[in-house]
């Protein structure tokens, strides 16, 4: 009798919890995309109310969100280019350019060399002279086999990968008369790798 009542209990509960999974499969819900009758429309998502605007919709400066001035590639920077946006543009730049476009902007990323189409140089005149607005628009729009990243990297970041660009592209192109006696002796020191920087010395 024991067992009859056990057995009873628990196909009681496969049957209960059956119900309840059916219940949140089954949802009474609209998917993406799909049509209605309860609206005029016949559509199930609503448009936007007009005069609302959502969180980080208000997009006014067309030079810091678009890069562009009047409607061309700007030339100049929405924001101050400093140390700190250096330092994140070359943070961004290795994490999302690096592999393709190479840690100089030669375009002998690793991807490259194993097989993937080379891209052109940062240091070849048409780029070095490109204003900083065409390589923003690159990084959000894409380009040839590059596909846009404006899902991925938000605009500020955009502007400080470009003025990495920059930095790279004049690194690479620097007469070196140009530069001070303790620049020119910087330059004739051993490279030291960054391991070897972080290793405490002994005595």
């Amino acid at each position: 009798m024991k067992r009859f009542l056990s057995s009873l209990l628990m196909l009681g509960l496969v049957l209960n919890l059956t119900g309840c999974m059916r219940d949140m499969q089954d949802q009474p819900k609209y998917k993406n995309l799909r049509g209605s009758d309860f609206f005029a429309d016949g559509k199930s998502a609503r448009d936007q109310e007009e005069g609302t605007i959502a969180q980080s919709q208000l997009r006014q400066d067309p030079h810091f969100f678009e890069g562009k001035v009047d409607g061309v590639d700007a030339v100049t920077f929405p924001m101050k280019v400093d140390r700190p946006l250096l330092e994140r543009g070359r943070e961004r730049y290795d994490i999302f350019c690096a592999a393709c476009h190479g840690r100089t902007g030669e375009g002998n990323g690793m991807v490259v060399q194993r097989g993937f189409p080379t891209p052109p140089s940062y240091h070849i005149d048409r780029l070095k002279d490109a204003p900083a607005g065409y390589f923003y628009n690159v990084i959000t729009n894409g380009f040839g086999r590059m596909y846009g990243y404006a899902s991925e990297i938000e605009p500020r970041d955009r502007w400080a990968i470009v003025a990495y660009v920059r930095a790279l592209q004049q690194s690479q192109n620097v007469d070196i008369k140009e530069l001070t006696a303790k620049e020119r002796e910087a330059l004739d020191r051993p490279a030291v790798s960054e391991e070897a920087a972080h290793v405490p010395a002994h005595h």
